[in-house]
């Protein structure tokens, strides 16, 4: 983990609620795509965290959905703000775990960390094969990001308005020779991508409200097969053997 001052360079607006946010400072204690920094705000209390989307030696890329007052004002932040990161903050997903083509599965703001990680992985030679899900064609974002990478891209939504109509595990099914799933997005969509015969092992990256970030206060402790782990120090990425429902 590392303190330091980030400058937000700019902010782009992707859909009606959600944003790029990109930021300039020391990212050396970034090792892993799905580890997240913690934003402090002013006049907040609490930091924010957020996923790392991507990041380069001396840049941060941030994909931020605005859910309260916080993150508002986040994207709201005017270029050359600077803001007090902890950066490095919990473990990583391990590519080289997943084998030659195992399919990235996001939902929502939940694909934030698997642009990186695909970039990575597409660079080490792996082949993955990138599920998303949205509500509708209106929700949808980062599709040509994900394309110009060289993944197969496979899109669901909700009601039909772009790809396959239903759920990002209906894309998964159409691909049965992925048995390897690497998965981010809300606690239903984990559960169900994490219930599908088809995925014999996987990393699922969980959410939870935190107050520290870096494991003191324990307040994200979740039950594991291994005992209760801590979603801000232990995670966010829990392997599907260990996670308990």
């Amino acid at each position: 983990m590392k303190q330091s001052l980030f400058t937000l360079e700019h902010t782009r607006q992707l859909t009606d609620d959600t944003y790029e946010l990109v930021l300039s400072g020391d990212t050396s204690a970034i090792t892993a795509p799905g580890q997240f920094v913690n934003i402090q705000l002013p006049g907040r209390f609490l930091r924010r965290p957020i996923s790392i989307c991507n990041w380069t030696d001396q840049a941060l890329m941030l994909l931020v959905k605005v859910v309260g007052d916080g993150t508002r004002e986040l994207v709201r932040c005017v270029p050359g703000t600077e803001l007090d990161v902890l950066s490095g903050l919990g473990n990583g997903f391990d590519p080289a775990r997943a084998g030659a083509h195992p399919v990235l599965a996001g939902g929502g703001i939940g694909i934030a960390p698997l642009y990186g990680l695909a970039q990575r992985m597409r660079d080490a030679g792996q082949a993955p094969t990138v599920a998303l899900g949205f509500r509708s064609a209106k929700d949808a974002f980062y599709l040509e990001e994900f394309a110009s990478l060289g993944c197969r891209l496979l899109i669901a939504t909700e009601d039909g308005s772009l790809g396959t109509r239903g759920f990002v595990t209906d894309c998964i099914r159409n691909v049965p020779e992925c048995d390897y799933v690497l998965c981010c997005g809300p606690l239903p969509m984990l559960k169900a991508v994490h219930s599908l015969p088809q995925l014999t092992d996987g990393q699922f990256s969980f959410e939870a409200r935190m107050g520290c970030g870096f494991g003191a206060c324990m307040g994200c402790s979740i039950p594991t097969r291994n005992g209760y782990k801590r979603v801000c120090k232990d995670g966010p990425i829990l392997y599907k053997e260990e996670i308990v429902w």
